[in-house]
């Protein structure tokens, strides 16, 4: 075994609590040991903490993590000892989605991303009295110094990207650039809108901004996302406090958005999405808030209209991951301004920050 820190979540709505606890050192052929760097503060974690989404408690969560590899299966030829990585969500590679290059919408990707459990059902943490912990979050639970991963879910880090920011590639950042370039694929000069503009949506503003799109709309409630939106390429900002923020998109296009993305996932949000579009337009909902929730739309609205549910950017992480990494290397890409770090301590400060709008990505340093 090998010892190490995480933040355990053990209650309900309740705080992540900094415990010693144990990983396997006995890694399967396809297994990678990795000892991480950082990990981002995603959303989806705290749906976990509501019990909103599965793994069941106890459980070790965090799914944008980066490190360094330090142990890897007998069976394991993409990563080498020693190689800095980011993580990604976890694929079978064996269904139909996996083989036509839409891992991220794998058959089962839920059991595989939220079970808490290797595809046995047998568990690579342990707390300190030996019990089990679920884990293996997002193929990774990157809220422990070290977590045993399969290599398909192992990406590496270019040379003079600060390892320390590279997490949320493989989760938040993926996911709205992802939506907007490969799902959306917007020619220039379309027009688009965002709603939300935390991690997923301000990641979309960057990409509407690299496909060339105007007007760029971002959408929200905070003003100082808002003004972080503008500066990443919004041409546009709409308070989404507005009564009827649809139709104020439609009479300031003139007829509607090309495209529209949800980086929310509640019912307004997306009722709000695939009412701003214009006639042959295309929404995307790339957000969730947990499951349960249902939307009703207008059956006239969506004539001629296209709706495309995403997860997570409906990306190859081997391919695209390292293109956001040539993107930010040229300076098009500049996630580094949504990111804000904390010691590994200070988790449960992140966690409140991230909530109140604050800070719109945190990373925890471990």
């Amino acid at each position: 075994m090998v010892t190490t820190r995480a933040a355990v979540l053990r209650d309900r709505a309740g705080d992540f609590r900094i415990e010693e606890i144990s990983v396997t050192d006995e890694l399967r052929p396809d297994e990678v040991r990795v000892r991480i760097v950082a990990s981002g503060v995603c959303h989806t974690d705290l749906l976990v903490r509501d019990q909103v989404l599965p793994p069941a408690l106890p459980a070790v969560l965090g799914h944008e993590g980066s490190g360094i590899v330090e142990a890897v299966g007998v069976g394991v030829d993409t990563c080498a000892v020693g190689e800095r990585v980011v993580l990604a969500p976890l694929s079978c590679g064996r269904c139909r989605n996996c083989r036509s290059a839409h891992p991220m919408h794998c058959a089962y990707w839920g059991p595989l991303n939220l079970r808490g459990r290797r595809t046995d059902g047998t568990t690579a943490y342990y707390d300190g009295d030996g019990a089990e912990l679920n884990g293996h979050f997002f193929g990774q639970s990157s809220f422990a110094g070290h977590v045993v991963v399969p290599q398909r879910s192992v990406i590496k880090v270019r040379d003079d990207l600060d390892l320390r920011l590279a997490g949320p590639l493989g989760c938040g950042l993926q996911a709205g650039a992802g939506t907007v370039l490969n799902v959306l694929a917007p020619r220039p000069g379309a027009s688009i809108a965002v709603f939300g503009a935390g991690a997923v949506g301000l990641a979309g503003i960057m990409a509407a901004k690299i496909a060339g799109c105007d007007p760029i709309y971002a959408v929200d409630l905070h003003r100082g996302r808002l003004d972080l939106a503008a500066e990443l390429g919004a041409t546009h900002l709409l308070d989404a406090g507005a009564p009827d923020i649809a139709g104020d998109l439609v009479r300031a296009t003139g007829g509607g958005v090309d495209f529209a993305l949800d980086a929310v996932g509640l019912p307004q949000t997306a009722r709000s999405a695939v009412d701003s579009l214009t006639m042959s337009g295309v929404a995307a909902i790339a957000g969730s808030a947990g499951s349960g929730q249902d939307v009703s739309l207008n059956l006239t609205q969506l004539m001629g209209r296209t709706v495309h549910g995403v997860i997570e950017g409906d990306i190859v992480p081997a391919l695209f991951i390292p293109q956001l990494m040539d993107l930010h290397a040229a300076g098009r890409f500049p996630f580094e301004k949504l990111v804000r770090t904390y010691a590994f301590d200070e988790i449960s400060a992140a966690v409140k920050d991230s909530e109140n709008g604050v800070t719109v990505k945190p990373i925890l340093l471990h």
